[in-house]
């Protein structure tokens, strides 16, 4: 996947680092892409039972590349084949954009393991992500404001979520930069650790969620997000089946687990 994409496995725990520590992580399309991939297999892959985003350096990610920006190269003049300049840069996007529905929908947890600014699209991967741990250094920038945009990879709808429609409206709106304990004050953070602990205590809830009941967590992550959308009955018939499915699955899981540990101790 190239050295602008690190993916690292430890103990059913896939941590995939954004590799472009020299600005701040920003995204370009020789990342977008990869990154996306990244994510793809880490949904499939069913070794992984927990998945951590983050960025190396001093950042998480500080959105897109505006030194890349400008006419997108692999963009060609209208032809009957490709569409419009207007369309195809449309379906680029989108493309690059299904990392964030990947780390939101795939059925196993994921965690933002935020080291230092966050700011663009990175508010969006960070905001895909069922939880996010960040380091005191971290900063939150929504940043579209002061390039003219409506926003990308998913921020927000992912923001508006997450704290809802007024402090949605106000980070987007005003565009005001937030501290850490800023931040973690709104509700935009999980947990916030010193920069040193960081790491550590990321990786050690990583490894419990991976080493959890994984069914029970993919049930779990379904019901989470069916309650964003859908209407309470719907919701609650969605709760009723998944139950029955997870603790099921779950039981017949443990229980093999179980006859193979006797089987080896024997």
């Amino acid at each position: 996947m190239g050295s602008e994409i690190l993916i690292d496995d430890d103990a059913g725990v896939r941590t995939i680092t954004l590799n472009r520590p020299d600005r701040l992580n920003a995204l370009t399309s020789s990342i977008m892409a990869p990154l996306a991939d990244a994510c793809a297999d880490a949904a499939r892959d069913a070794s992984v039972g927990c998945v951590v985003v983050t960025g190396a350096g001093r950042g998480f990610c500080a959105g897109g590349d505006l030194k890349e920006g400008g006419a997108d190269k692999a963009v060609v003049p209208a032809n009957a084949e490709v569409g419009s300049r207007a369309e195809q840069s449309f379906v680029r996007l989108r493309t690059f954009m299904e990392t964030s529905r990947l780390l939101h929908e795939m059925p196993k947890p994921t965690i933002a393991m935020v080291n230092g600014p966050v700011a663009g699209a990175g508010i969006g991967i960070a905001g895909a992500c069922d939880l996010r741990f960040a380091a005191k250094s971290a900063s939150f920038l929504t940043a579209f404001d002061r390039i003219g945009a409506g926003g990308d990879f998913g921020s927000t709808w992912f923001w508006t979520k997450i704290v809802g429609t007024g402090v949605a409206r106000e980070l987007f709106l005003l565009g005001e930069k937030l501290s850490g304990e800023e931040a973690f004050a709104k509700g935009l953070y999980t947990r916030l650790f010193d920069d040193e602990a960081l790491r550590e205590e990321t990786i050690k809830a990583a490894r419990r969620l991976a080493d959890g009941p994984r069914m029970g967590y993919r049930y779990m992550k379904t019901n989470l997000n069916n309650a964003e959308d859908w209407a309470f009955e719907a919701a609650l018939d969605a709760e009723a089946l998944n139950m029955g499915l997870s603790t099921s699955a779950t039981a017949m899981i443990w229980r093999e687990k179980k006859k193979q540990e006797e089987q080896g101790g024997g």
